[in-house]
Formats: C-alpha cells, sequence, structure tokens
C-alpha cells in the first residue's frame, strides 16, 4: 500500500518535499493510518508533520479517550499534536443546521486557523477510495446535476494552502490490513455502523454489492471521479467567462438579469452552470430544497411564449421574463416605482428621483431632433409644462395617427418591460395634454400654431 500511495501523490502533485503538514487525526483506522504513512516518507521528505485533533463533544468520555489516544500515538511517534474541543450541541441549535454539517463546520474553522498559526501547505485528511463510492452514491440518489457525481476532490484550495487526500487510492480493507502490519491499534466510533446515517448505510449495504461485481472498484470510482472533475474544472471556467459577459449583476440590490436571445445561443450545458453561479451569487446559503425542479422551471421561462411571466424560488427570489430579458430579485427588495409630478421650469434643469435629468431652454433655431429631446412652439402649449409617470387612463396623439392611443398598449408594443413603465418619465402640459412618451412618442399638441419661438427640451439618461 505503501508504495501505491506515493505513487498516487507523486502523479497528482499532491505533497512536495519541504512542507508543512496538518494531519486531521480522530484515532480512526483512516487517520491514523495517514499519520503513520506521512511519519514514514516525513525524514526523507523532509516535512514538518503536525496532529490536528478535534473533539465535538458528541460522545462524552469516549471522544475525549479518543483525543487522548491520538496524543500519546503523537507522543509515541515523536509528531507535534494539537488538541481542542468544540461544542457541537450548541452550535447545531444556534445555526439550525444538522449534526454531521455542524461538526464538519466546527471542525474545518479548527482546521483553518491551525493552517494559519503554522502557516501549514497542506492539510492531509483519511478519505479513502470506499469513502469515494460512498460519495458519488449519495449524490446520484440526491441530486440531479453532473458536479455531484463528481465526488470528494483529491485537492482543493484551503486557507493558507491546499486540502491533500493522499488515500483516495486505496480501500478500507487496505487501510485495516495496514494498521495490523505496523501494528496500529486505532480507536473505533461505534456510530459508523449505525445504518440510520445514510453513509453507514450506503457502507453497510451498497458498496460490498458493488465489490461483488469489481473487487477494485474503488480504483474505478476513482478514476470517474477525476475524469468528471476535470470535465467539471473546463465546463465552469467557460461558464464564468460566460457569466461576465451576459450577466449583469446588481451588487447593492442584490439582483441579476440575463438577455434571453444572447444566453440562449450557448450551449445548454453552460446555460446551466451559469442558472448556478447565479443563485450562488445571490443566495448567501443555497436553501435545502432549492431542486432540479427550480432549474426545469427556469428554462421553460425562457421558452415560454408569454412576454411577461414569473416564478416564485425558494426565499422570496422572484425569476421573472420581461419580454426578451429575465431578472433575478428578492420580493423583499424590489425597487418600488419612483412615482413623481414636477413643474418643468424654463429656462431650467430639474433632477428625478431615478437619477435622470431634463434640461428645458427657449431658442429660436429649433436645431436637430432626436429620440432625447423635444421641441413644441410656445404658443401651441399651455404652460407650465409638467413631467411625471403615467396615471390611469393616459392617452396621447401624434402625427399620423387617426385619434389616441393608450399609454399602456404603446409600451406594449415597445415592449417595455413592466417594471419599468410605472416609472416611465412622461411630459405634458398645463391642461394635461401628453406631449413627449420620452423616448418613444413625440406628441402632436392640440393647438397648431406657426411659432418663431419654441421649448427645446432634453432628457439626459443612458439607456434612452
Amino acid at each position: 500500500m505503501r508504495q501505491t500511495v506515493i505513487s498516487f501523490i507523486q502523479k497528482h502533485k499532491l505533497i512536495a518535499k519541504h512542507k508543512t503538514v496538518l494531519v486531521g487525526v480522530s484515532g480512526g483506522p483512516d487517520s491514523m493510518a495517514l499519520l503513520h504513512f506521512l511519519r514514514s516518507i516525513q525524514t526523507e521528505w523532509s516535512l514538518k508533520i503536525i496532529a490536528i485533533a478535534v473533539d465535538h463533544q458528541l460522545r462524552g468520555d469516549e471522544s475525549k479517550a479518543d483525543i487522548e489516544y491520538v496524543k500519546n500515538m503523537c507522543k509515541k511517534w515523536n509528531i507535534e499534536f494539537y488538541g481542542t474541543s468544540v461544542d457541537v450541541p450548541s452550535y447545531k441549535i444556534d445555526r439550525q443546521v444538522g449534526t454531521e454539517l455542524a461538526a464538519r463546520e466546527l471542525r474545518y474553522a479548527v482546521f483553518e486557523d491551525q493552517m494559519k498559526t503554522h502557516n501549514a501547505d497542506y492539510l492531509a485528511l483519511g478519505h479513502h477510495g470506499d469513502d469515494q463510492i460512498e460519495t458519488m452514491l449519495m449524490g446520484l440518489t440526491r441530486y440531479a446535476n453532473s458536479r455531484a457525481l463528481t465526488g470528494i476532490p483529491l485537492k482543493r484550495i484551503f486557507s493558507t494552502g491546499k486540502i491533500v487526500r493522499p488515500f483516495l487510492c486505496v480501500s478500507r480493507d487496505e487501510i485495516e490490513r495496514y494498521c495490523l502490519d505496523e501494528h496500529i491499534s486505532p480507536r473505533r466510533d461505534p456510530t459508523n455502523d449505525e445504518t440510520n446515517f445514510t453513509r453507514n448505510y450506503f457502507r453497510k449495504y451498497m458498496v460490498p454489492l458493488l465489490k461483488e461485481q469489481n473487487r477494485n472498484i474503488h480504483t474505478t470510482v476513482q478514476h470517474l471521479s477525476e475524469s468528471l472533475q476535470d470535465d467539471e474544472q473546463f465546463l465552469m471556467k467557460e461558464a464564468n467567462n460566460l457569466f461576465k459577459q451576459v450577466i449583469l449583476f446588481d451588487k447593492k440590490n442584490n439582483r441579476a438579469s440575463l438577455k434571453i436571445r444572447e444566453f440562449v445561443t450557448h450551449s445548454r450545458a453552460l446555460q446551466r452552470r451559469v442558472y448556478h453561479l447565479i443563485l450562488n451569487y445571490l443566495y448567501d446559503e443555497l436553501p435545502n430544497y432549492l431542486s432540479y425542479m427550480h432549474e426545469e422551471q427556469f428554462f421553460s421561462l425562457l421558452k415560454s411564449n408569454k412576454a411577461n411571466a414569473q416564478v416564485d424560488f425558494p426565499h422570496k427570489l422572484i425569476v421573472e421574463k420581461s419580454y426578451q430579458q429575465v431578472n433575478f430579485y428578492f420580493s423583499d427588495h424590489a425597487q418600488k416605482p419612483h412615482s413623481f409630478n414636477e413643474i418643468i421650469a424654463i429656462p431650467g434643469e430639474l433632477d428625478l428621483p431615478d437619477g435622470s435629468k431634463l434640461l428645458a431652454i427657449h431658442t429660436k433655431d429649433p436645431g436637430v431632433q432626436t429620440e432625447k429631446n423635444y421641441l413644441c412652439g410656445v404658443d401651441q402649449v399651455s404652460l407650465p409644462l409638467h413631467i411625471r409617470t403615467r396615471q390611469a387612463g393616459d392617452r396621447m396623439r401624434w402625427k399620423g395617427l387617426n385619434g389616441s392611443k393608450k399609454i399602456k398598449d404603446i409600451f406594449i408594443d415597445a415592449k417595455i418591460p413592466v417594471n419599468e413603465r410605472d416609472k416611465w418619465p412622461i411630459v405634458t402640459d398645463n391642461n394635461g395634454e401628453i406631449l413627449w412618451l420620452v423616448g418613444l412618442k413625440k406628441g402632436k399638441p392640440t393647438r397648431q400654431k406657426k411659432s418663431t419661438s419654441y421649448i427645446q427640451l432634453f432628457y439626459d439618461k443612458g439607456n434612452l
């Protein structure tokens, strides 16, 4: 086994010589075998080894005895030792999380602290090939995405260095034989035999069935895991690049949006990963009941023939389709429309609630007209002019139109998103006649008189 692990470490560049390695040690066969193995190469590889043991306060005197056992073995093997205890029972109540997650979070907090204290290069953990099989089987039964099948990573960035798992190339049986051969008498956690824990159920009933078909299933599964992780790493790199290109993310208001036509030109594999990146950005912590059904709802929304539709996600997240755009926002953070009604001073400049500006001047030279300015004769309108948001029953008329048209219908024809309509600026005269639906339509004043003096309005907003 020793040579198998050394070859595995060298192949994947898990540990380099002349480095500091922390080892997470519980006292069980896996971690004790790992500690002993690293000690066996310590001198040749010039490694500084420090054992870290954490009592989770879940098994009373037994878990205290585990820590004491590790401490004594480290003294016998001349290995530096650090032991501590964490209050998992209290933590799980405070955070409203399960025992396993609470223990993991507190344990890794200790690991991170010790990595920083020793400026360590590696944290070595004793996960082995059978753990990999169990993890991938659990992923298959719990989740509906390929990332859940990638299993336990060989290495990953952590604190001041990396987490590494040198034993993923060997089975539980090989580790047990190693302990016998090296006269290691590890501690045994009786909860490992209780099948009410999901992992233990797979360990006791599922893994043995697979091993009947393939004695080296741990090697096969580890190779599959590495291949899937390579594929996933590439796809996530591409997805992150796509995310930067097509997703508009508003950190201040915790909102995101995408243009459907641009988004759907990319492969479904990348679309799916970008969707999950959006959720990771928006949620502080992904809800447990966020499932593949929500993913299906998102993709159905993209293909929907409805101009406006929405789906409710967990924790008040709204996924809203508005014509060719999809918006993600939390309902309790939804931006309320900026309702306003202001008189326009001529000449003068007016700041509007959304940060846009309106400039008004008198002029005798109409100049070049664009969608961002409006011109009318002084004698054609009733002063003062107003700028406001829409009101029920608003209609306007313009040159070439027979009669008038509802502002609502103009918005629909122009495919203006629903959430934009209630804050859209409208210019009227003092009689309420709509002169300008800013950026969309220029009205025709009722009074058609020739003028030599004009009012010129300029509207300044980047997206109009």
